[in-house]
């Protein structure tokens, strides 16, 4: 597999690996990176979001699980060449209560939290030897507890923490760790919130800008913290929400 993604731009374009890059948050970050001139490769878990993923000039979408080593190790071992930056977008999230029992909770841990390690320390050996950066997906439920889903809020507490500890430990290695946190973003996943007015109400009530948020609203800001203009910026945790956190 060894150099197994042809792009059409030049070697010399930053290469950005996304997880979770085929849909929803993912897709948006893909499509914004693309334009501003990286190579991308899209990870994902779904054989049928690789069949039906909308191409985008220089993304890449390729079979990527991040709760699995020899997954992850097969899509590093087939990039040829250093990585310039990671950006962890894969992630789940588990309703009508499944998350309350152990194996919910834990599944919904491996995913976010433990997938996006995974990722970072896997990853890390093949950055960019003159500096490289990560940006992991951390929520507006990393900073507020949920009734509905511990885990996921659990997960993405840690996913903030983790972003801060990895940030401070691999500073003096000119690599950079900074997380977004998206409030509500119009995606497949919320969709049945979007379609349902008595619960889309409050969540817009809340939310200062009044609209939902856009998956390439999200794909901007991460393009940001990938660039050399956020070269000071390690350990940050940049909420994209719409003010839903300020109120």
């Amino acid at each position: 597999m060894h150099g197994a993604f042809p792009m059409n731009l030049p070697a010399t374009n930053p290469l950005v690996l996304v997880t979770g890059g085929t849909s929803g948050i993912g897709a948006g970050v893909c499509r914004a990176l693309a334009a501003a001139g990286h190579r991308v490769i899209a990870g994902t878990n779904s054989a049928a979001e690789i069949e039906s993923f909308q191409p985008i000039p220089n993304v890449t979408a390729v079979h990527l699980d991040v709760t699995e080593q020899a997954s992850v190790d097969a899509v590093l071992h087939a990039i040829d060449g250093e990585l310039h930056g990671l950006v962890n977008c894969a992630g789940i999230i588990q309703r009508a209560g499944a998350e309350f029992e152990i194996d919910g909770f834990r599944r919904t841990l491996e995913v976010n939290l433990v997938g996006t390690m995974r990722m970072c320390v896997s990853a890390k050996p093949r950055f960019a030897r003159t500096g490289a950066a990560i940006v992991n997906t951390a929520s507006m439920l990393s900073f507020f507890g949920s009734p509905l889903v511990p885990g996921y809020s659990a997960s993405k507490g840690g996913v903030m923490q983790l972003t801060r500890s990895l940030a401070a430990a691999w500073a003096q290695e000119n690599i950079r760790v900074n997380a977004v946190a998206p409030g509500w973003i119009a995606t497949p996943l919320t969709q049945p919130l979007q379609d349902n007015e008595q619960q889309a109400m409050p969540i817009m009530r809340r939310t200062p800008l009044r609209r939902w948020g856009l998956p390439d609203e999200i794909g901007s800001v991460v393009r940001f913290l990938l660039s050399d203009e956020a070269r000071f910026m390690t350990g940050a945790i940049v909420p994209v929400d719409g003010g839903y956190s300020a109120v």
